[in-house]
């Protein structure tokens, strides 16, 4: 009797073992397949999230840039730069040289004047320039896919490069902002890039606060044809 109780109970600690062994099995195998599909669905997630955050940066860059030309500086904030788009126009004008014989006091003679004559042609609208018929400025401060609504920070300046002084803007956000959601050590990994083909950095920017500069600090896979 005694002999039967510990076979049976023999019996299920097998049992039990063989369960637990399978479980350990199942959740190595997972782990495997993860550590080898994970950075592959990283990446993936990754490039679709940077190419919107980047399209909204060009945005901000191009209504910076249109700012700066009627105003001789960048906005400082994005409340500016929408109001700006939203009622702002552009002069469009003809540059033209001409001539003229005019009476040289000097010489006692008709000289050649040549001049520039700069012709004001109209006036456009910068939201229809830029955006079309598209009313997404009003969201560009937006950082898409963030969870609790973040931003752009958005700065403006002025530096002094070899005696000239130079108006000039950064936009950016943290990666991690854009990618709360992904595992941490992929993270941390995506923080640490640096290449050519990436975007290198904890930031994803347009602009420069030290150097005269409205380049991005993304890879050229990122841009479409035609992008500047």
């Amino acid at each position: 009797m005694i002999n039967q109780k510990i076979k049976l109970t023999l019996s299920k600690m097998k049992t039990i073992f063989q369960i637990v062994l399978w479980i350990v099995c199942v959740f190595l195998g997972y782990m495997i397949y993860r550590s080898v599909t994970g950075p592959i669905e990283f990446d993936k997630v990754k490039k679709e999230r940077f190419a919107e955050v980047i399209d909204r940066l060009k945005d901000i860059r191009n209504a910076q840039e249109a700012y700066k030309s009627v105003n001789g500086r960048f906005a400082n904030n994005f409340n500016d730069l929408v109001a700006f788009v939203d009622t702002g126009r552009y002069t469009i004008t003809q540059q033209r040289d001409s001539s003229y014989m005019e009476f040289d006091r000097v010489y006692q003679i008709d000289l050649l004047k040549e001049v520039t004559i700069i012709d004001t042609l109209g006036f456009v609208a910068v939201k229809d320039s830029l955006f079309k018929n598209s009313d997404r400025y009003l969201q560009m401060m937006n950082v898409p896919y963030a969870a609790n609504n973040e931003q752009f920070t958005l700065k403006a300046d002025i530096v002094e490069k070899g005696g000239y002084r130079a108006p000039v803007f950064e936009a950016k956000v943290a990666k991690s902002v854009v990618l709360y959601d992904q595992p941490q050590d992929l993270l941390t990994r995506e923080n640490a890039q640096i290449s050519v083909e990436e975007v290198n950095g904890t930031e994803i920017k347009v602009g420069s606060l030290n150097e005269v500069s409205t380049s991005g600090n993304w890879p050229p896979i990122y841009d479409k044809k035609g992008d500047q």
